[in-house]
């Protein structure tokens, strides 16, 4: 039995211990926007914040949550649901486009607003390295985080 906060709900979820935080979230608790990709905590896609820092999802044990807050995908949106700057960046910008690595990019971008409000191209590239899209579209998403940090304007209306 695990025991944990969940988007900000106490959660308890009665699976063993080693279980990776990505299979409890994904198939005992049915919040599927976090994504396995490689299983082995190199491509991102699996990120979740744990006590708000960043972690691969796929690799970390369930045990490791216990007592602690777990933010996935589904909990980054404010309280009645609206965008934040990140998720408004991404439409405006034009992120996604098979879309399967983004929530995971989307995770490491908001942490890595929280931490360094105004990045430079270095630091976000830092943060972002360990986030692998398959589509290729890192500048769409080095611009995107600009734009969610107000260092530039978006480009489209929808933001």
């Amino acid at each position: 039995m695990a025991s944990f906060i969940l988007n900000g709900q106490e959660t308890t979820a009665d699976v063993d211990s080693a279980m990776p935080i990505l299979w409890v979230v994904r198939e005992k608790l049915g919040m599927n926007g976090t994504k396995f990709g490689c299983g082995i905590a190199q491509c991102g896609a699996c990120t979740v914040h744990l006590d708000g820092q960043p972690v691969r999802s796929c690799s970390t044990p369930i045990a490791e949550a216990e007592g602690r807050e777990i933010t996935t995908i589904e909990g980054v949106s404010g309280p009645e649901g609206e965008l934040t700057a990140v998720q408004r960046a991404w439409v405006s910008e034009q992120v996604p486009q098979c879309g399967y690595c983004q929530s995971g990019q989307i995770m490491s971008a908001t942490a890595l607003l929280r931490d360094i409000p105004q990045p430079t191209d270095e630091q976000i590239h830092a943060a972002m390295a360990g986030n692998i899209c398959r589509c290729g579209t890192y500048t769409r998403i080095r611009r995107a985080i600009k734009v969610a940090s107000g260092q530039l304007e978006p480009r489209s209306e929808e933001a």
